[in-house]
């Protein structure tokens, strides 16, 4: 009898070495299914699939870890602002809506802010030369390494209409030229603007859906 335990306990420990051996492939599958998918950060904004595309392009990597994001506290700020909107001599600090790295390295982050506004300031000539500008909200534009968009959010009374910035922050590194870089950064911070939007019940924001279409380039 002792001998017959003997010999299961053996043939036990066989088949869980045997197990550890063999389980390598799915160690390494699941080191590999690391992170979050574009789906599932900052609360989906980047789920649908050009905002997806636009996420793992803009930071080569298909999986992404959340760094400090506080979209609570964003949308705080400017639920703040349409109750008593700011006085032009004061400017709230944006907050960070959303801020993300690369699942496998500690580079290469990418930021997305809000932050009330006092309108959209427009362009000097020679900004104008440097970024390329887009078809989405009040005002949107973007170099390869920083993008801006502005939107009008129009409530009911007794909220009052502010307009909102969002500033998104890509990876350093990016040649100015660019210009893919550059329409990928402001998806982003588009697709981020129409689900704050949706949050305030923002009226009329004018954003674009999709890919806001480029309508002026750098000239130099």
């Amino acid at each position: 009898m002792r001998a017959a335990v003997a010999g299961i306990g053996a043939a036990v420990a066989v088949a869980v070495l045997l197990t550890g051996c063999s389980g390598g492939d799915a160690g390494d599958g699941a080191q590999e299914a690391k992170g979050l998918t574009a789906a599932e950060v900052c609360r989906g904004f980047a789920k649908d699939a050009p905002t997806a595309a636009a996420l793992k392009a803009a930071m080569g990597s298909e999986r992404f870890r959340d760094d400090l994001s506080e979209p609570d506290r964003a949308l705080d700020l400017l639920k703040d602002a349409t109750k008593a909107p700011p006085a032009d001599s004061y400017r709230p600090q944006p907050v960070k809506y959303c801020r993300l790295l690369p699942a496998e390295s500690e580079k290469d982050s990418l930021s997305i802010e809000f932050g009330p506004a006092q309108k959209a300031p427009g362009l000097n000539s020679e900004h104008a030369k440097v970024v390329t500008s887009y078809a989405s909200g009040l005002q949107a534009y973007s170099s390869s390494g920083i993008g801006r968009l502005y939107f009008s959010c129009g409530l009911k009374a007794p909220a009052h209409d502010i307009v909102v910035e969002a500033a998104v922050h890509g990876p350093g590194g990016v040649p100015d030229t660019d210009l893919e870089q550059r329409t990928r950064l402001i998806t982003l911070a588009n697709a981020a603007a129409r689900q704050v939007s949706a949050e305030l019940g923002c009226e009329k924001d004018g954003l674009a859906a999709g890919v806001p279409s480029p309508t002026a380039h750098p000239t130099s």
